[in-house]
């Protein structure tokens, strides 16, 4: 499922990058997330009695960095090859895994800096910098969702919370994208967006919520260091964005300081987010036990 995660959105993002010259990188931001915030919406259905008020607010701010993520993340591809965009975005996961406790995976550190001047190549100017602080931007926003997205999943069943989440970062892109970008739609090009927000948002995000469910989040971020490798297979298959030497040894720097700083930075074991679930559905139960049952013969009120 995280394999599969990493190359649906990789492959939308590829696919998303000719419409920047019709919609600009924020509108197709915006119109992609909108339409998987409705999605979730139609498809999940969820409820605000299946939320503790904590948690209602941890998807609220999952969204937002959801909404940052791929704001930043698409700004930055409009202006360097997407795979040295997903390699630099990657430093927030990496992030995240070097400042856990336990300094041996600090070791792993210099890879990354090697790769990222590989990436960046200072030395004749070789990266916009616009482009450069859009995805360090995009990385910051990535570590966030990370840690979000570990507590949304441990405390809400199913996708219930991505089902909030999603729709909070559509309304945001939205309003982001609204007053410069969504007036040169047209009907065709809403209608591709549904697919790529199908392809590239509701599909992968749906799929990293089930993973880490499955695996601890060092399997989950050893197998996520990839996705810059996949990002860079993406440009070139799709985009015909052949990096030079430098650009393309730098991405596989990044992607072995992701893997080896993530081997060991996960919880110890799969049972911990069992134990965390089954206190949030006790917790639940007990919150429901103390609000009497309305009559079921009483009359609806309609707002």
């Amino acid at each position: 499922m995280a394999m599969a995660a990493m190359s649906s959105v990789q492959l939308g993002l590829a696919l998303s990058v000719p419409l920047f010259a019709q919609l600009g990188a924020v509108g197709t931001a915006g119109l992609r997330l909108a339409w998987a915030g409705l999605l979730m919406l139609v498809l999940i259905r969820p409820r605000p009695r299946d939320f503790a008020g904590r948690d209602l607010l941890a998807c609220a701010l999952l969204g937002l960095v959801t909404a940052g993520m791929v704001l930043l993340f698409m700004l930055s591809a409009a202006r360097i090859p997407l795979g040295t965009a997903s390699a630099l975005e990657f430093l927030g996961p990496l992030a995240v895994s070097l400042l856990r406790p336990g300094g041996g995976r600090r070791r792993w550190a210099a890879s990354a800096a090697v790769g990222v001047v590989l990436l960046t190549e200072p030395w004749h100017g070789g990266i916009d910098p616009a482009g450069l602080g859009f995805a360090l931007g995009a990385a910051a926003c990535w570590a966030g969702y990370i840690l979000l997205t570990q507590r949304v999943g441990d405390r809400v069943t199913g996708l219930k919370g991505l089902a909030v989440s999603l729709p909070v970062a559509g309304v945001i892109a939205a309003l982001v994208a609204a007053p410069s970008e969504l007036g040169h739609a047209t009907w065709p090009l809403v209608l591709v967006m549904l697919g790529l927000a199908a392809l590239s948002t509701v599909l992968p995000f749906s799929l990293e919520f089930l993973a880490l469910r499955r695996l601890t989040a060092g399997a989950f971020g050893t197998l996520m260091s990839l996705e810059p490798a996949i990002a860079l297979v993406m440009g070139i298959l799709v985009l015909g964005q052949i990096p030079g030497p430098a650009p393309a040894v730098g991405v596989i720097l990044v992607v072995i300081a992701g893997a080896g700083a993530t081997r060991t930075g996960g919880r110890e074991t799969a049972e911990a987010t069992e134990t965390v679930e089954a206190e949030a559905e006790a917790e639940a139960e007990t919150d429901a036990e103390a609000v009497p049952e309305r009559d079921v013969r009483e009359p609806a009120l309609c707002a």
